[in-house]
């Protein structure tokens, strides 16, 4: 006899077989690095620069497959110019190690504060406002370290006194919130999720995530959850963003409880577009592409584009 965990222990294992194979058929059309053919998946961005409106990469190392979507999109020197200051906002949310994949991976950290240096930014600013105690949380995901070699600097998120109010243009359920100084001052504001299940929020992606740029989360919990994270894109949207997915967390997010929560993908996107990167992380999960709330929300309002079939997407398998 089948009790309902037995049931629910096998629906993960065939859900998660699943989406190793077809990814919620985002890599459908996927061509290897020896055969890609980029002329039907260039498009033309409001300043002129040919580019896909999304990069999906699997099948190689974080570092390597962040180094092809950023040549597909153009480079870093596409988003940061000699002189400039960057943030970068990783999560860093949880105190656990980084193969619990509940944080950003260091090695995408440190890959992208070493290419914003080398296309000139003359400062480089990485931090989250964490859930656990935020010295454990920075030290724990190895951010810290990955920062600091990669010649970045690691700022904290837990004082109140790093906040400014802002008003939130056109907000329907959040209209002021508190935000980082960092977001409000740098020049460039690059998004670097990791991919994964929330008990909350359905999905932890590069829209969610902007929940560790403001001060207080708990308004967003009381007064539609969905509705606040949509509205914060009103007021800032990210130059550019980074979904980690090698190793999605499936079920009891946003921590997790151990490895056994994750499936290895070994994927990862980018985009200018915060609606159409979270859309496709939403397929990777097995959602519809308007599945999560928040991206349905954002994407009808006008902030983006979850209807993934209109876009230009260069879908690159690595060499094995």
């Amino acid at each position: 006899m089948h009790t309902r965990r037995d049931f629910l222990k096998k629906g993960f294992a065939v859900g998660a077989a699943f989406s190793l194979v077809d990814l919620g058929g985002l890599f459908a059309a996927a061509t290897d690095t020896a055969s890609a053919d980029k002329k039907n998946t260039a498009t033309s961005d409001a300043s002129g620069s040919t580019a896909p409106a999304l990069v999906a990469v699997r099948d190689g190392d974080r570092v390597s497959m962040l180094n092809r979507a950023m040549t597909e999109l153009g480079g870093m020197e596409r988003f940061v110019k000699k002189g400039q200051t960057v943030v970068i906002k990783p999560n860093i949310g949880w105190d656990v190690v980084p193969e619990r994949s509940a944080n950003t991976h260091p090695d995408v950290v440190r890959r992208l504060v070493e290419m914003c240096l080398a296309a000139g930014a003359s400062q480089v600013s990485v931090f989250d406002h964490t859930c656990d105690a935020w010295e454990r949380a920075y030290k724990n995901s190895g951010i810290v370290a990955a920062v600091e070699e990669a010649g970045g600097k690691v700022v904290p998120g837990h004082d109140e006194s790093w906040y400014r109010e802002v008003e939130i243009p056109g907000g329907v359920a959040l209209k002021t919130t508190k935000v980082h100084s960092l977001i409000l001052d740098s020049d460039v504001f690059i998004n670097a999720p990791v991919l994964k299940h929330h008990g909350g929020a359905t999905m932890t992606a590069c829209m969610k995530n902007l929940m560790g740029a403001i001060w207080d989360r708990r308004f967003y919990h009381q007064n539609n959850l969905h509705q606040c994270i949509a509205d914060f894109i009103r007021f800032k949207r990210p130059a550019l963003n980074v979904l980690d997915a090698y190793a999605p967390m499936m079920r009891n997010g946003p921590r997790g409880k151990s490895v056994d929560d994750l499936i290895h993908t070994r994927s990862l996107l980018a985009s200018t577009d915060i609606v159409a990167i979270d859309a496709a992380g939403a397929r990777m999960l097995g959602h519809a592409q308007d599945g999560i709330e928040h991206v349905k929300i954002a994407g009808n309002a006008g902030l983006g584009t979850y209807q993934l079939d209109t876009l230009k997407i260069e879908r690159v398998r690595l060499a094995a």
